[in-house]
């Protein structure tokens, strides 16, 4: 069941998706060559607390850590670990949310560490495009279909691969709840897009390919052809004014 939010749900949203991406910009900012996965989570972990907040992805489904913190051919759900070392031209996709009054933002954001190779850093510019293109179409009319499709659309232009296992969703007191918003489909077709709908858009585009699997830890998501994978996320509010970002200061 989709739930519209009132005028006062969002702005406990507003605030829920401005401390979350202010966690999420904190540990973009700690990202550097020598670093531990573990030391990024803490910094997330430790700025969301202190802002009156709660981790939601603390505990959820069991996940061990405030944050999914992926390197390199890992798309999303990468475990912090104290044993895992960022290294130079790694590139590391850091997806995160906060609790605030019952209400959740997620958002997500790839960076690299010190410097990429050129095609690795086309990969995260065209992939932070295409958040920018999907958010774009999340209008009131619209349908789920023109989000997909414009975010597909451009991936694919460059010879990306969209992932299609994973989706975007729908969000408010639950991190993930109804409709499902793939990163794929077909202009004008899909569930109709309304004023109140709130939703996590995160395009997950691969270097090559569109093939993935998930690890023995039940977790971690890689790519099947080993090549690196990019991750942005932002959390929408659609309204008759236009999508509104929730999920930035």
């Amino acid at each position: 069941m989709i739930v519209l939010k009132t005028s006062k749900e969002l702005a406990l949203m507003r605030e829920a998706g401005r401390i979350s991406h202010l966690a999420l910009m904190a540990g973009v900012k700690a990202v550097a060559p020598g670093k531990t996965t573990m030391e990024i989570n803490q910094v997330i972990h430790d700025f969301i607390v202190s802002h009156g907040a709660k981790p939601s992805f603390l505990g959820y489904g069991g996940f061990p850590a405030a944050a999914c913190i992926s390197i390199n051919e890992e798309v999303i759900h990468g475990i912090p670990s104290k044993h895992r070392k960022i290294k130079e031209g790694d590139i590391v996709s850091i997806d995160t949310g906060a609790i605030y009054q019952g209400y959740h933002g997620d958002n997500a954001f790839t960076v690299a560490a010190g410097t990429p190779a050129p095609e690795v850093a086309q990969l995260l510019e065209v992939t932070q495009k295409c958040l920018e293109l999907g958010i774009a179409q999340a209008l009131p009319g619209n349908r789920l279909g023109d989000i997909g499709f414009a975010i597909q659309s451009y991936a694919e232009s460059f010879g990306y691969g969209v992932v299609k296992e994973y989706v975007g969703h729908g969000i408010g007191t639950e991190m993930h709840q109804d409709p499902e918003v793939p990163n794929y489909g077909v202009p004008g077709k899909g569930r109709r897009l309304s004023s109140g709908m709130t939703l996590a858009i995160e395009p997950m585009i691969n270097l090559k390919g569109a093939g993935v699997k998930q690890l023995s830890d039940g977790w971690t998501v890689v790519t099947h052809s080993g090549l690196p994978s990019a991750h942005f996320e932002h959390t929408v509010a659609i309204t008759d004014n236009g999508p509104v970002i929730l999920t930035r200061p």
